[in-house]
């Protein structure tokens, strides 16, 4: 991968971290510091479409426990072909 050089502040309590942390893990303070600006690139990215973009239909308010369990026997009782009364 190509990387391209560029210059920052930082505080120097922050690099000391980084000093330290380079030294107990064994990588370069830069690595450190290039997982830090791709954290920081991801945390502000701005996809092209939104994470929910799908809408489904419903009544519009939340479903109660017993709708929920009826709903959940009533597909199970298809996908099983069961027919018969509800569960024990």
């Amino acid at each position: 991968m190509s990387m391209k050089r560029t210059n920052v502040y930082a505080d120097p309590e922050d690099l000391a971290i980084i000093k330290e942390a380079a030294k107990r893990r064994g990588i370069s303070e830069a690595e450190i510091i290039r997982q830090g600006i791709h954290l920081a690139a991801m945390a502000n990215r701005v996809w092209d479409e939104p994470l929910f973009s799908r809408t489904f239909e419903g009544p519009g308010r939340t479903p109660s426990k017993s709708e929920v369990r009826d709903t959940v026997a009533e597909a199970v009782r298809r996908e099983t072909g069961s027919d018969s009364g509800s569960a024990a």
